[in-house]
């Protein structure tokens, strides 16, 4: 009984055989079928495929425009967009603030320590500084990249998120690896960018080719460029010398170039001089801190005074002239000789038929009443007809007064006329605030819509030879820390006296004036070299800071 009691119990523990083929069956079918189809995987809620940068459209804040672009790039991590940080002004601590921190320094150590270190790393962290105007995210004024480098890809970004700054001045770059390639590429994105951008530094930046001169080109509209410590040598500085001017070509945009800390030579100086030469826009120029010595400072001192043109540039003068000759030939109604003696004879029976007809108006006009103001007028226009009729001028009595086309004619014979401010003139645009050189009164009077070449200035004939006044436009040189001694300084004390004679000599304060500033300190000469001095005691006058400063000293002690 036993036995058959347990069999019946022990049944339901054992397997069937008939469930465990069936189970066998199901997973193979599983896996058949699993092998079969694949499973389609969902993308997750939320997720979209990625956007090409093509596709999007900037809004104007570069710090999401940027970010966006990015990461539409593939970078996962990126430099983010911060506002540049100013200088604090010096903080001085009160007695109780020492106090609470002298109770308190056991804790604060650890704190300090911990924030200090943190801010260290988020210094050297990769950043885009920016200063905006007004502290608003879409008016970026300058833009600061220090420390990392700028690839292909970046400025590619760049090209798409800075051209909407329509406010951008100023991009600087300091020490991002630059190559050439990639300043081809920067060269390239400038145009895109707002027409306010004018100032571009590239500082820390050593090319092996040097390209910095297409930076300068003809078409370019930087006004003021810096670079610094880029180890420019003497072939550089060619390249320089020549985007400034040749006998063919001038940058008519370039305010300001900076060149100090680099390895400019006299040869080198002696390339950049060349380009003074025919410059007329250039103001502002630093070759501070590099190596140029008493060679390289006399040539950069006879181009600030009157100088020979070589044979080259007088062939080229001449041809200028014949050139503008035969333009205003061509401008001008008659050309020919026996159209000059019709004319002649026309204006001469003009001039009879008005003078009679002003005869018979005034002896009408005795006999009645005029208002006195009409009265002056008449005479004043006889006089001019008897005036006419002297000189033999050939213009109409009638007209009263000149027209504002025959001003110069109207000059010659005194009459009066309002004057006329130097931005009327046609085809000359004075007083803009990137060039402030001043243009000569011969410039002025010329019709034009560019600036006159610098060979077709007034020149001087000695000895068989031409001699330019040279270049007034430069304000400010600085040649601090170079290796020029006495011998250089004899040079440029002619320089600063010539220049002293020249704006003597002219009776209209119009036009270029010379140096301003002139900066020669830290060099191979003594302090108290008297040709040093007397360079110190003419440029006194003329530095508009320190006249300036003696004039808020002066008021300060005679209110």
């Amino acid at each position: 009984m036993s036995s058959e009691q347990s069999a019946p119990g022990a049944s339901p523990r054992a397997p069937r055989p008939g469930t465990q083929k069936s189970s066998g069956a199901v997973t193979k079918k599983g896996e058949r079928a699993a092998k079969e189809k694949p499973a389609t995987v969902l993308p997750p809620v939320g997720e979209e495929e990625p956007k090409s940068p093509e596709e999007y459209q900037c809004t104007g804040v570069l710090e999401i425009d940027f970010a966006e672009l990015c990461t539409r790039w593939g970078y996962t991590d990126f430099p983010k967009v911060v506002n540049r940080p100013r200088p604090h002004p010096p903080f001085v601590p009160s007695a109780s603030l020492s106090e609470k921190a002298t109770l308190d320094d056991p804790r604060l150590s650890g704190s300090c320590s911990l924030n200090s270190l943190e801010s260290k790393y988020v210094f050297f962290r990769p950043t885009i500084q920016v200063e905006l105007e007004q502290e608003d995210s879409k008016s970026v004024k300058e833009i600061y990249i220090r420390g990392w480098k700028v690839e292909e890809r970046i400025l590619g970004i760049f090209s798409k998120c800075l051209p909407p700054l329509t406010q951008l001045q100023a991009i600087n770059f300091w020490k991002v690896g630059l190559t050439d390639k990639t300043l081809t590429t920067f060269i390239e994105l400038l145009p895109l960018c707002s027409s306010t951008l004018r100032k571009v530094s590239l500082e820390g930046n050593p090319l092996p080719e040097q390209s910095y001169h297409k930076l300068m080109a003809l078409d370019s509209t930087i006004a003021h460029l810096s670079l610094r410590n880029n180890n420019i040598d003497d072939r550089g500085a060619q390249l320089l010398g020549q985007a400034l001017s040749t006998l063919h070509s001038c940058n008519r945009t370039l305010v300001s170039l900076n060149l100090g800390f680099n390895h400019i030579g006299d040869e080198g100086a002696g390339y950049i001089a060349d380009g003074l030469r025919l410059n007329r826009s250039l103001l502002w120029l630093s070759l501070a801190h590099n190596r140029i010595q008493d060679k390289g400072a006399l040539k950069l001192a006879e181009v600030l005074r009157a100088f020979e043109l070589t044979h080259t540039e007088v062939v080229e003068r001449r041809r200028l002239l014949l050139e503008k000759g035969t333009q205003e030939r061509s401008r001008s109604p008659s050309s020919s000789r026996h159209g000059d003696s019709k004319t002649d004879r026309e204006k001469s029976q003009m001039v009879g038929i008005s003078n009679s007809a002003l005869v018979d108006k005034t002896d009408k006009t005795q006999t009645m009443k005029t208002p006195k103001g009409l009265g002056k007028k008449k005479e004043k226009s006889w006089d001019l007809a008897k005036k006419e009729e002297k000189s033999g001028s050939g213009q109409s009595p009638t007209q009263g007064t000149p027209k504002k086309e025959d001003a110069t004619k109207a000059g010659k014979g005194k009459v009066t006329i309002p004057e006329q401010k130097p931005s009327r003139i046609k085809g000359i645009k004075i007083g803009s605030r990137e060039k402030r050189s001043i243009l000569p009164e011969s410039e002025q009077l010329v019709e034009a819509t560019e600036v006159i070449n610098p060979l077709l200035e007034p020149v001087e004939h000695r000895d068989g030879k031409v001699f330019m006044p040279g270049n007034k436009v430069l304000l400010h040189l600085n040649l601090l820390r170079n290796r020029i001694t006495e011998v250089g300084l004899e040079g440029f004390l002619a320089t600063v006296q010539y220049q002293m004679q020249f704006s003597k000599a002219k009776s209209v304060s119009k036009g270029p004036v010379g140096l301003l500033w002139l900066s020669l300190a830290k060099n191979c000469f003594a302090p108290q070299c008297p040709a040093y001095a007397i360079i110190q005691e003419l440029m006194l006058p003329r530095d508009p800071i320190k006249a300036k400063l003696r004039e808020d000293e002066a008021m300060a002690f005679f209110p």
